[in-house]
């Protein structure tokens, strides 16, 4: 099974806000967290996908979703990436 990690953040409008998250199903996830079915961090917010990596072994994306949620810096640097590619 493929599985994957996950940056996401608020869309234009709402609080600057970025959330880490796991799953094996990037779409269905999305909606759930934009749809307030999601983790309790995201409800009440609209989020658009910044960055995904993909995993064949989940206590490696396990691993990496743990890293990256505790890394700021590396998270606010996928975002500037994102944002300069959408612009």
């Amino acid at each position: 099974m493929i599985y994957y990690v996950y940056l996401i953040k608020t869309t234009k409008g709402f609080k600057n806000k970025s959330y880490v998250g796991f799953t094996n199903n990037i779409k269905s996830r999305l909606i759930k967290h934009n749809t307030n079915k999601g983790a309790k961090a995201t409800k009440g917010y609209r989020w658009e996908l910044v960055y995904k990596k993909r995993f064949f072994n989940k206590s490696k994306a396990l691993s990496y979703e743990y890293l990256l949620k505790k890394d700021r810096l590396k998270r606010l640097r996928l975002i500037n990436v994102f944002n300069k590619k959408k612009y």
